[in-house]
């Protein structure tokens, strides 16, 4: 019996410019940078698109990661955790030029999850009390009472890879796994940045964690820029922080 065919998801990065549009919703995968896709950040901005909705769980720092769409002007509305390792995020906040929402981490992690698994929302009690509750629906479960919060879904979510074969199927390196196999799940487009790329039935099933079924492109991976802030020196061994540009 033939096996049937399935076509390659792998592709040029050129062919994914029209995912990417003014006022688009984008999801991106990573935490303080670590398994953010530098290689498609960087494409997004040599795009030119701009007036993004960025859903990250932070956004690392201001030359890492999605840090780079922060520094160069082109996030509108950003929901994250905290933005606390990108001071250019915190200025744009304060000065007004950037719409921020926060979430606790576990909260957005679960509304990326739900979003990804096509609920509605979850129910959270985190917040009750406060002014966190003011405009949120809420139930009453088992005589408990809790918030509802809707779901996060993307037009595009970009994620970043150790290994993906032909297939879209996914593994991850230890900590940059982190938010990439939610994010996965919660775009209508996905897009994957892989390390490296392998034939169909390379990768061992046992070790693949994000199925192929969530995926709609792969591109090659053209290196990682995660070098940690805290590990920068000067000559003189002080800490160098630099503002990328």
């Amino acid at each position: 019996m033939t096996e049937p065919k399935v076509p390659s998801k792998v592709v040029e990065m050129d062919q994914l410019a029209s995912c990417f549009k003014n006022g688009m919703t984008l999801m991106c995968g990573g935490f303080g940078g670590v398994g953010a896709p530098p290689t498609l950040v960087n494409f997004i901005l040599d795009l030119g698109v701009r007036d993004i909705e960025l859903i990250s769980n932070d956004v690392g720092f201001p030359w890492i990661g999605p840090g780079k769409l922060i520094t160069e002007k082109r996030i509108k509305k950003l929901i994250a955790s905290h933005i606390g390792s990108n001071p250019e995020a915190g200025k744009q906040m304060h000065d007004g030029e950037l719409e921020v929402v926060f979430y606790p981490q576990g909260t957005l992690a679960e509304k990326i999850r739900a979003g990804g698994m096509g609920l509605g929302g979850i129910l959270v009690d985190v917040g009750l009390g406060t002014l966190v509750e003011k405009g949120k629906q809420k139930v009453n479960v088992e005589d408990k009472e809790y918030m509802i919060e809707p779901a996060l879904t993307a037009d595009v979510s970009i994620v970043f890879a150790k290994e993906a074969d032909i297939y879209g199927n996914l593994t991850f390196d230890k900590s940059a796994r982190n938010t990439n196999p939610l994010v996965a799940t919660a775009g209508d487009i996905t897009i994957v940045e892989a390390e490296r790329i392998v034939g169909a039935g390379e990768l061992d099933p046992e070790c693949i964690v994000t199925p192929g079924a969530f995926v709609d492109y792969v591109v090659p991976s053209k290196g990682v820029d995660w070098e940690w802030v805290w590990e920068l020196r000067r000559a003189d061994g002080s800490p160098n922080v630099p503002h990328k540009k």
